[in-house]
């Protein structure tokens, strides 16, 4: 009888012991992800979860049952998880439903369209399973880049009214008709942003907004390549967009303002053809990425510019570095399943001459300015097949900031002094490359 008692004792104590083993499975660890465009929720664990998701519209919830665990401290973790400004959950309730299936209840701030998948091991993540909700109505980026540009100094009317009439620019139209509601709206072919010609500073003419999309790499799930010291190239690369946007927003070239455009603005994952096809949504002039490189060695360094190659990659290295970061998608977590992934892809498959040729000319001012600043990886633009450099009507560059896995190299993408001469770099790039090469009128078809 001492014994039994004893025994069970110890199987008590056993099980108080060890609360986060789930029954079936290791809950290993639990992230929210929240962004304007969508929120994500992950749950990881040691083996593949099954789950089945109901949607509530009013009050809008998303209602999933786990099978095959029991609740326990991990997953509980998810209620605090929630912050206050997180622009679609307003918090996550959970329980043990039945004694093998435990139910999470997200409550959302707005209608949204889930999407509910797992993801199989990858990197360092063991089973994932993902829960994206995206607003029913999507964050128009168009509409923040004008909200921005708004804010500035506008065009006089009389101005617009006179501007000569030239090939279509849309968003040159849209900010004269948000600039002048009330007034006549400027006739077919009039617009308030019109390509310089040759020679031309803009004076006595209408100003040419000029879109520059940001592409912070990585993000979200996807912490990029580490550093020796535990840096994550997804933090210093959006600190670098950030230093570069403040400067492209305060800046002229012959009379047409800049703005800058950022595929992300904090820290969530976006896929690759996405990160494209919001350039295009913009009108985008031009796409720079930026990245820090690593290899297996802490001994290579410097920085390095990659165009897209419609052939083979210029060398086995940036057919290397291609192929690495092409897995962004698999590392970040991306649903195959969703409709639509596949054609996208297909259709950002278009490549031209023209577009490479431009990108080849971006790419080699920028290397030109970088090389002031610092020590260059290779001396001339590579090229290979990087998935998010296929826009095919936007010259597209990926800039590889620094080897984040050299000691030294991590040091530097860590101080303020290097970025910022860094930014500078790239801002005199950008500059240098319109300067020779202005930007058309806008009359391309984006998606």
């Amino acid at each position: 009888m001492k014994r039994r008692t004893v025994l069970q004792h110890g199987s008590v104590v056993l099980a108080l012991g060890l609360p986060h083993i789930a029954f079936g499975a290791t809950i290993l660890n639990v992230r929210v992800w929240p962004a304007p465009e969508y929120s994500r929720v992950t749950i990881e664990s040691d083996t593949e979860l099954h789950a089945r998701q109901t949607f509530v519209p009013s009050p809008p919830r998303l209602a999933v049952d786990i099978d095959g665990i029991t609740l326990n401290p991990a997953l509980k973790e998810l209620v605090a998880k929630v912050k206050a400004d997180d622009p679609n959950i307003a918090g996550i309730r959970v329980g043990q439903f039945t004694p093998t299936t435990v139910r999470l209840v997200i409550d959302l701030k707005l209608p949204i369209r889930p999407q509910v998948f797992a993801l199989t091991p990858v990197a360092a993540y063991q089973h994932r399973l993902v829960f994206d909700l995206y607003p029913e109505k999507e964050v128009d980026p168009l509409e923040a880049l004008i909200a921005d540009r708004l804010k500035g100094t506008a065009p006089a009317p009389a101005a617009v009214a006179s501007a000569p009439k030239t090939a279509a620019d849309p968003l040159g139209d849209l900010i004269a008709q948000q600039t002048h509601k009330g007034s006549a709206a400027p006739p077919p072919g009039a617009t308030s942003s019109v390509a310089p010609s040759a020679g031309s500073t803009g004076a006595g003419g209408t100003e040419r907004l000029i879109i520059i999309a940001l592409d912070p790499g990585h993000g979200g799930e996807d912490p990029g390549a580490i550093g020796p010291a535990g840096t994550r190239e997804k933090d210093v690369v959006l600190r670098l967009a950030h230093l570069l946007r403040d400067r492209i927003n305060t800046t002229t070239v012959k009379g047409n303002p800049m703005r800058a455009y950022l595929t992300r603005d904090a820290d969530f994952f976006v896929p690759l053809q996405v990160r494209v096809q919001k350039a295009r949504r913009v009108q985008a002039d031009l796409f720079v990425s930026l990245h820090a490189d690593a290899f297996f060695t802490p001994d290579p360094q410097g920085a390095s510019v990659f165009a897209l190659s419609q052939g083979g990659a210029s060398s086995s290295a940036a057919r290397w570095m291609a192929a690495k970061e092409n897995k962004a998608d698999l590392i970040g977590g991306l649903n195959v399943r969703a409709k639509d992934a596949t054609v996208q892809r297909a259709l950002l498959d278009m490549s031209t001459t023209a577009q490479i040729n431009d990108s080849l000319k971006l790419g080699k001012t920028l290397l030109g300015e970088i090389s002031r600043v610092g020590k260059l990886h290779k001396p001339r633009v590579e090229q290979a097949s990087f998935a998010v450099l296929k826009a095919p009507d936007i010259p597209s560059v990926l800039v590889e900031a620094a080897f984040i896995s050299n000691p030294t190299e991590e040091a530097k993408l860590n101080s303020d002094e290097y970025q910022n001469r860094l930014a500078d770099a790239l801002m005199r790039g950008i500059v240098g490359y319109f300067s020779r090469n202005p930007p058309l009128a806008r009359n391309r078809t984006t998606s």
